[in-house]
């Protein structure tokens, strides 16, 4: 642990303590959420992503070690490892330099080389590379026998020897890996047979592309690389050949003669036949892996966004599935998300029953007290819109309204709440309604219904609804099907676990998928708490979790603190307060002369409080300040409040756009590159990095953020591809 401490402490520039206590916490098993959470003290008050920065390198250097451990062993069979060799593989941690040495003891496939050593050529080929016989062909009359059948065979064996040589060495590796490094050159051409398919006009721009592999982005490099996988793009990475050879060259070839010459022929043929296609391999993994890790980094910042959306809360929902032929699916929901009822309606073409879907739509909102209307946003979204708003746009509820609807024609008023209505993201929502969870909730149920009440759910809780999905099917990703699955699966699990914990999930409502993600629970204990809960009710309080089966010790210090329980005898129960530290809160209540729902309900009691006097071996400041916090606002939602939007009501269509037009619009994508945005036209626009302020950007994520409502304005239009260039500056 020392040693990894170490180089991840340097690496990442943090103090090693804290990377040392980081690593003993995570081999203890504690979970990233609970680390960052509530052991401040030991980790100096890292942050989740700077833990899972530390947890990411440790597995890293894990597999380094695992992969040295299978060297040693290779090289040590093959009886030629040495106490200076050994010495060198236990020195690196660098994957590159380990593959460099142990690249000469790498078993492989028969090649050129070791057909020639076979043949006892090997001598002759050092002879080659001292160079100090004047007459090579002289010395090579002294192997010809066997399988050797002149001089002539016998130089060709030993140029290979040294070809392979060269290739293998590290210096020599070092010396094209620079020359790859400092001008490496990417490049794209159109497959000729497919330059006029329908299938190759999206990668136009890439059909005669070049760029410094340096300068390129992720999502320049990922389009070529799909290109190529699809076999309408070839790509390649090449240098300065000729350099590179030459500077090899004047490294081996130094003598005179016959030999040198043969030596710089052997050394020309290592590098075109061997060592440049290595190097360039190399350099298309290395630079496929960053591009990955880039885009990887895109789509969880996306999720994260996604997940943390603002929610409604409980209220009464409708959620509709808009549509024309099919019709509107619609659901009404409770405040906890159960369906009530579902029925379709036909108000658009080509079927027009208008009068008779706005009178249902009216009976529905009063006899299931509708508080706010959810509408997917595909086909019809805007249409539906229309239709909902303007029958219902002056609809009141009462409060306290829970089960029949009075409402009058009045806008709202003190004495009641106006209906929202809202467009919500039906990407994935057709994922989740023909699952095996969707089947299992609704067995009686078409996949229409489901979709119509994932879509009114998303609108009550984002993240309640959302982590049922596969994350890659939420469509806020880029190229996520081309990057590394592994690498992303862990990202994106990562993300959602962070998100999960960082709100606080309610335990008696909780699904058992939204339950899975919380800090040391998992599938199997989440399908007992589930099923515990269906026996004997709802949870009390904390404590009872201890009841859980397989909900040991362990598993209760890891979840406890990010499950809350509303109504609780005991307001820290509903808190982000941790068991472990109950009894000093209770202390501080005590000290104050009242009880702990007295401390959380008097501000000037609170605000009374010196914390010092409560700091102890196992309590420091960031907890203690973590926990006023807390008592000032008990189960605190940390995602923003939800706000209604509207597009342009005179844009509706790609043809009713025009160059200069200033538009509202959501965004609902962000890249590395920019902003995609939605205005209402069924295909979201560009703000491209370069357009979203008047100022260098760096990262996208510093001025827009997913969901977030803007104005831009129209710079162009590609009607062919159906691509709307948009800006932000100065609008």
């Amino acid at each position: 642990m020392d040693i990894f401490a170490q180089i991840i402490a340097k690496e990442l520039q943090l103090p090693q303590e804290w990377v040392e206590n980081t690593l003993r916490l995570l081999d203890e098993g504690c979970t990233i959420p609970f680390i960052s959470r509530y052991r401040k003290e030991r980790t100096g008050g890292l942050d989740e992503v700077q833990i899972a920065s530390i947890s990411n390198l440790n597995e890293r250097l894990k597999e380094i070690s695992r992969r040295k451990e299978t060297i040693v062993k290779t090289i040590t069979e093959q009886e030629r490892m040495t106490d200076e060799l050994h010495h060198r593989i236990d020195a690196t941690w660098d994957s590159t330099e380990l593959e460099d040495i142990y690249l000469p003891f790498k078993p492989k496939r028969r090649t050129r080389a070791q057909a020639a050593r076979e043949q006892g050529l090997e001598p002759l080929a050092e002879i080659l590379m001292m160079q100090r016989e004047l007459e090579a062909t002289t010395a090579a009359a002294r192997f010809v026998k066997g399988d050797v059948k002149d001089a002539a065979s016998a130089l060709q064996g030993a140029k290979d020897i040294v070809a392979e040589t060269v290739s293998e060495d590290e210096e020599s590796r070092q010396l094209v890996r620079q020359q790859f490094h400092r001008d490496a050159v990417i490049r794209s051409k159109v497959a000729a047979k497919k330059k006029d398919t329908d299938e190759a006009a999206k990668y136009y721009d890439y059909f005669d592309f070049r760029e410094p592999l340096r300068r390129c982005s992720s999502h320049r490099l990922l389009a070529m690389r799909r290109g190529e996988a699809e076999g309408i793009l070839r790509v390649n990475i090449t240098t300065d050949d000729e350099q590179c050879i030459s500077r090899l060259k004047r490294k081996y070839a130094r003598g005179q003669g016959q030999c040198r010459k043969l030596v710089e022929e052997a050394v020309e043929d290592g590098y075109k036949r061997l060592l440049c296609p290595s190097i360039e391999t190399e350099f298309a993994a290395s630079s496929k892996e960053k591009a990955d890790d880039e885009a990887i980094k895109v789509f969880s910042e996306n999720l994260r966004q996604l997940l943390l959306s603002a929610p409604l809360g409980q209220k009464r929902v409708m959620g509709i599935d808009p549509g024309f032929r099919t019709g509107c699916k619609v659901v009404c929901l409770d405040a906890q998300g159960n369906l009530l009822h579902h029925e379709a309606i036909f108000p658009h073409p080509p079927i027009n029953h208008t009068m008779q879907a706005t009178m249902h739509l009216k009976k529905m909102i009063a006899d299931y007290g509708i508080e706010a209307v959810a509408i997917g946003n595909g086909t019809a979204s805007r249409e539906t819109r229309q239709f909902v708003e303007d029958n219902i746009k002056n609809l009141v509820v009462e409060k306290g309204n829970n089960t029949s609807g009075n409402y009058d024609r009045q806008p709202a008023d003190g004495n009641g709440h106006r209906i929202g209505i809202y467009v919500v993201s039906e990407d994935g929502a057709s994922i989740y309604s023909a699952s095996k969870l969707a089947r299992e909730e609704f067995p009686d149920k078409d996949v229409t219904v489901r979709g119509a009440v994932s879509i009114g759910r998303r609108l009550l809780d984002p993240l309640a609804e959302l982590v049922k999905i596969d994350p890659k099917s939420i469509g806020v990703g880029q190229y996520q099907h081309d990057v590394d699955q592994t690498k992303l699966r862990h990202s994106l699990d990562q993300t959602v676990e962070m998100c999960v914990n960082s709100v606080g999930i309610d335990l008696n409502t909780a699904s058992q998928q939204l339950l899975t993600y919380v800090s040391g629970v998992g599938p199997t204990l989440a399908k007992n708490i589930v099923d515990y809960r269906r026996e004997h009710g709802a949870f009390t309080s904390r404590e009872q979790l201890k009841k859980v089966p397989r909900l040991g010790p362990a598993a209760f210090e890891q979840c406890a603190g990010f499950l809350r329980i509303r109504n609780a005898e005991n307001p820290l129960d509903n808190s982000a307060v941790h068991p472990e530290s109950y009894a000093v809160v209770e202390q501080m209540a005590d000290d104050c002369g009242c009880t702990v729902t007295e401390l959380v309900a008097n501000k000037k009691k609170r605000d009374g409080i010196d914390i010092t006097r409560y700091v102890g071996d196992n309590i420091g400041l960031p907890t203690l300040s973590d926990i006023m916090k807390e008592l000032e606002k008990p189960g605190r939602d940390p995602r923003k409040k939800i706000e209604e939007f509207d597009f342009d009501p005179n844009v509706k269509e790609i043809d009713d756009l025009e160059e200069g037009m200033v538009l509202p619009g959501i965004v609902t994508n962000i890249t590395n590159f920019g902003a995609f945005v939605d205005i209402g036209v069924h295909h979201d626009g560009l703000v491209h990095i370069s357009q979203l302020a008047n100022r260098y950007v760096k990262d996208p994520n510093d001025i827009v953020h997913l969901h977030q409502q803007v104005m831009v304005k129209v710079t162009g239009i590609d009607r062919r591809r159906n691509r709307i260039s948009l800006s932000m500056k100065d609008v």
